[in-house]
């Protein structure tokens, strides 16, 4: 169960810094959602990466250029379902960017993350 809080604690530091990115990325350098979304991604996936790899999984005993090319191949996956889920959501919903962005956040981290963090990346 603790395994489970501090993964929900980095996963939040990593969606901080995402939806921070994306937000700033549109607000104020006019940049399009999409485009916000998939550098939010790309930061907060960081953040997240090494707070898995250090501080939730305590995984140092593998090295970090494996670790860092299974995260990758899940972080694509990440990418590519949130970008779509935010603009499927944004676009045909009329949502704003920043409600499609939270529950496509939601949805994926829960759903797609975590489980391939805590059995493929990190075991």
């Amino acid at each position: 169960m603790l395994k489970l809080i501090k993964a929900q604690v980095a996963s939040f530091t990593g969606t901080a810094i995402d939806f921070l990115t994306t937000i700033v990325s549109v607000e104020i350098f006019n940049l399009w959602y999409v485009t916000a979304n998939i550098a939010g991604n790309v930061f907060g996936g960081i953040a997240n990466f090494t707070l898995g790899r250090i501080w939730v999984f305590q995984a140092r005993g593998e090295k970090v250029h494996l670790q860092a090319f299974k995260y990758i191949i899940v972080w694509i996956g990440n990418i590519a379902l949130n970008t779509s889920g935010v603009y499927a959501l944004t676009h045909y919903m009329s949502l704003s960017y920043i409600y499609s962005k939270v529950i496509v956040s939601v949805v994926v981290g829960i759903g797609w993350n975590y489980f391939l963090q805590k059995y493929f990346v990190f075991k």
